[in-house]
């Protein structure tokens, strides 16, 4: 029973990985622009969710990929088998030249592998933390869309309001619904308490260094402070330091490499979604 829902947990983090790529493309811009509507190629963007669900492929792209066809030579080959390969002195491609249909424009993005990769095994490692518990289910609900959230902030340096503050609300709302049932391993007080603290001291440190810690750090503390929260103060702590470590580390490295300066602005999500992974981990280990 332990090892199925592991693995299921694990091919749910799998399934809802493959819709990341697309997401991500398209929240991927400045914060002046429009959401992207359209693939590299020009083709408008369709398809379930008003187009914002689906493979990174656009419908357009994929249909001209499958009808794409392969150089095939004019006449017979020198044995005289009929198959139309040309093997003698004028080459492949035949005396009278190459016969073949346009070849589509490919798609500039191409399938990524890795955000399903990625949100299977924090599924799995939610699950295997986790148990039965029902707040299982709101974690393994806002793994995906924490890969999102990291995708996105480490290609634009971005968070947007529509996954941040949603993000928040969802965790607060099914967490509440979650301390109702029986055998839950948190508290739904606690969570609401952990939201705020964590949201107040992320805005605190924005006061202090708005050039060091963005506003979208800030209401994605919100909902990382929910999650954390759940399991008690110790287990914000862990995730909310963890978080800092990481980015400490991250940012020390690339200085080191000298990839970059003591002033040189990193994505800050990525590490505070990856601290409060580990926090929620020790919290539901320890429940």
């Amino acid at each position: 029973m332990y090892a199925m829902l592991i693995g299921v947990a694990a091919l749910w983090g799998a399934a809802a990985g493959l819709l990341v790529p697309r997401a991500a493309y398209r929240f991927s811009v400045e914060p002046d622009d429009a959401w992207r509507d359209a693939c590299p190629a020009g083709h408008a963007l369709t398809g379930p969710g008003r187009g914002w669900l689906g493979s990174t492929r656009c419908t357009t792209c994929a249909e001209a990929g499958a009808t794409t066809t392969v150089r095939t030579a004019v006449g017979p080959n020198p044995a005289g088998d009929g198959t139309g390969e040309a093997d003698g002195p004028d080459g492949p491609e035949g005396p009278d030249g190459p016969d073949t249909a346009p070849r589509p424009t490919a798609p500039r993005y191409a399938p990524h592998i890795l955000a399903p990769v990625v949100t299977a095994l924090a599924c799995a490692a939610l699950a295997a933390a986790t148990g039965t518990r029902p707040e299982l289910a709101v974690w393994l609900l806002l793994a995906p869309v924490g890969v999102l959230l990291a995708t996105i902030d480490r290609r634009v340096h971005r968070l947007p309001d529509r996954l941040t503050l949603p993000a928040a609300a969802v965790a607060a709302v099914l967490l509440g619904v979650a301390a109702l049932l029986p055998e839950h391993g948190g508290g739904w007080l606690p969570a609401l308490l952990g939201g705020a603290a964590l949201g107040a001291f992320y805005f605190l440190l924005f006061l202090i260094n708005p050039n060091g810690m963005g506003f979208g750090d800030v209401k994605l503390a919100l909902s990382l402070g929910v999650a954390l929260g759940w399991y008690g103060w110790a287990v914000l702590f862990v995730g909310g330091f963890a978080g800092f470590l990481f980015g400490a580390v991250y940012g020390l490295g690339l200085v080191i490499m000298r990839r970059a300066g003591r002033k040189t602005g990193i994505p800050f999500g990525p590490f505070m979604i990856a601290g409060a992974l580990l926090g929620i981990l020790f919290g539901g280990l320890a429940a």
